[in-house]
């Protein structure tokens, strides 16, 4: 009888050794020689890894770079009309302010005070501050003297959020809202105008403007917009916001004055009582 259970094709196999291909005999996996019969047995080398975790991350992060070149665009324009609403959300609080003001004193504030020999002293834009919520800083700002006097440095180098523009590219203690100034305009230099010297209608009369970065001002500076700046706030502007720019009126409503608005508009928008006819702007 056949004994199946002891029957084999070679020799049992044993741990770390392999059988030579042409006698059999036990030798050991990495040799290159069998000792039995002497024949030259060929051993392929092992497979080598390819670095595929440091290549994946290569990749991945090729990957990333791509995707946050093509979302960075679309990231900036979602954010642009953000800061075009507040914007114009902060000239809607500093019209407020100069109508709050002007009903607590009778009149809108002068562009800015002088001393007994007529040298400016501190701008509109300081006299408001307690109708911004801003009393604590007022306060703390001596009116008797300039406003770069040294003893009111800490009050010019506080930032006043209304007063800048979120894509303003200037220092946070500056700001780019200028307000229209001039014998004609909505502020006199040195004294106060009522509202009810404003006869070409309230709605159709500038009170404060947008200006580029490059023509801001510290906010407690008494430098503003005069004619002549209005006037020349055109396309080659380095405007904040594409295509014009925000203007407060002095109804209280903010509109956004288009670059091309023509000079003929924008002088009859300056004055307060011209007489001029309006068109849209």
């Amino acid at each position: 009888m056949t004994d199946h259970g002891n029957s084999a094709t070679g020799p049992p196999a044993i741990p770390g050794q392999k059988p030579c291909p042409m006698c059999g005999a036990s030798i050991a996996l990495a040799s290159r020689k069998c000792p039995a019969c002497g024949e030259t047995l060929a051993v392929s080398p092992p497979p080598t890894k390819a670095p595929v975790g440091c290549f994946t991350i290569v990749a991945v992060m090729g990957i990333g770079a791509v995707l946050v070149a093509l979302l960075l665009p679309s990231v900036h324009r979602g954010r642009e009309p953000a800061r075009r609403s507040q914007c114009k959300n902060n000239l809607r609080q500093i019209g407020i302010a100069l109508h709050n003001y002007a009903e607590r004193y009778g009149a809108l504030p002068p562009a800015y005070t002088v001393d007994a020999d007529g040298k400016p002293l501190h701008s509109w834009r300081t006299l408001i501050l307690p109708f911004l919520d801003q009393e604590p800083l007022y306060n703390s700002i001596d009116l008797s003297k300039p406003w770069d006097d040294p003893a009111n440095a800490e009050a010019l180098g506080t930032p006043v959020p209304p007063y800048h523009c979120p894509s303003d590219t200037s220092a946070r203690n500056h700001t780019t809202y200028l307000a229209s100034v001039g014998p004609n305009a909505c502020l006199r230099l040195t004294e106060p105008r009522p509202l009810s010297e404003i006869k070409d209608g309230t709605s159709n009369t500038l009170m404060v403007i947008e200006v580029p970065a490059d023509l801001s001002v510290p906010w407690m500076s008494p430098h503003d917009a005069d004619e002549s700046l209005v006037i020349s706030l055109k396309p080659e502007s380095k405007l904040h916001h594409a295509g014009g720019m925000h203007a407060a009126l002095c109804d209280g409503s903010v509109r956004f004055i288009s670059e091309k608005t023509s000079d003929a508009i924008r002088r009859a928008l300056i004055t307060v009582a011209g007489g001029e006819n309006v068109d849209a702007f």
